[in-house]
């Protein structure tokens, strides 16, 4: 994890940051270069048109960290909603879900119910899910949680986080569940104990575990990064892959890579975010990336 990650991270949780970005016209600028809208009409007009230029899409309706049980029933409904309008739409979609917007920061029993019935929602509607991961506090119930519904449904995928030290014992563990397992980096400041420090660390575990996902018949490799070196190891795993395996990448970074990606024929599905939740999204955005961070504030002075 950067220091400039470490900074924006730190940064951001001050009061008077967050004001600033979801209050100015430049930060609701900055997010709707990364957030489709905050309608799941939004979400889905950006899903079709994204259709339309070969790629797939997983919707996430934003929010996470959900602390009473009203607002998880209500954020299950909602992407129940969500998945309804898949097959009304004509979407070749999916959806992302995080487990504290379900209810896990409550109790990992109302998380697992919420799980069961969006299986069962995205079975009537001919699509999947995947379980996004959070912060290290909640690795083991996410995946046990997964592990769970995935062996009872068998259309459900996992995010798993590279940078985590404990993340390819969770792949051995995995794998033979089936499913789709999206390998991204990780984006949340994680102490040294816990998670890989370096940007080179990073991507040297990455790549490690990109070689068993992708030598894995059992699953669906969803390989979830912008990198250029690891989109073109992926490419060469796959010339020794039978099986389908997708990238994926976010909505609103290089676009143009997806496209391209796409015309050669590779599967490419696009992570779609909306709903009015968008703040600790964004920031994950920003601290990614210096450029996201110029932008915001060039368009706060003006310029």
């Amino acid at each position: 994890m950067s220091i400039f990650t470490r900074a924006v991270a730190a940064a951001t949780e001050a009061a008077v940051v967050e004001r600033t970005i979801t209050r100015t016209r430049a930060g609701r600028a900055l997010a709707r270069r990364f957030v489709a809208g905050d309608s799941l009409e939004a979400g889905s007009r950006v899903a079709a048109e994204l259709n339309r230029q070969g790629l797939s899409v997983s919707l996430d309706h934003l929010g996470e960290g959900v602390t009473d049980r009203e607002g998880a029933e209500r954020a299950t409904d909602e992407y129940i909603e969500t998945l309804a309008r898949i097959p009304a739409d004509g979407l070749r979609a999916n959806i992302s879900v995080k487990l504290t917007q379900l209810g896990l920061s409550i109790d990992a029993g109302i998380a697992a119910k919420a799980v069961d019935r969006l299986a069962m929602a995205a079975a009537e509607a001919s699509a999947t899910v995947t379980i996004d991961m959070e912060d290290s506090s909640y690795t083991q119930d996410t995946i046990d949680i997964y592990a769970e519904a995935q062996k009872r449904h068998g259309n459900l995928g996992v995010c798993l986080q590279a940078y985590l030290h404990r993340t390819p014992e969770d792949l051995e563990r995995l794998i033979p569940l089936g499913g789709h397992i999206r390998l991204c980096k990780g984006a949340y400041v994680e102490p040294a104990q816990i998670a890989f420090q370096s940007s080179d660390d990073v991507d040297a575990a990455f790549a490690r575990l990109l070689i068993v996902l992708m030598q894995a018949p059992e699953v669906r490799p969803a390989v979830a990064t912008h990198d250029p070196r690891l989109i073109s190891l992926t490419l060469d795993l796959a010339a020794d892959r039978g099986e389908k395996f997708e990238f994926q990448m976010l909505y609103g970074v290089r676009q143009n890579e997806q496209l391209r990606l796409a015309a050669l024929g590779e599967d490419v599905r696009v992570y779609v975010p909306f709903g009015s939740a968008w703040y600790p999204y964004l920031t994950r955005r920003l601290g990614e990336r210096p450029a996201n961070m110029w932008f915001f504030l060039r368009a706060l002075v003006g310029h």
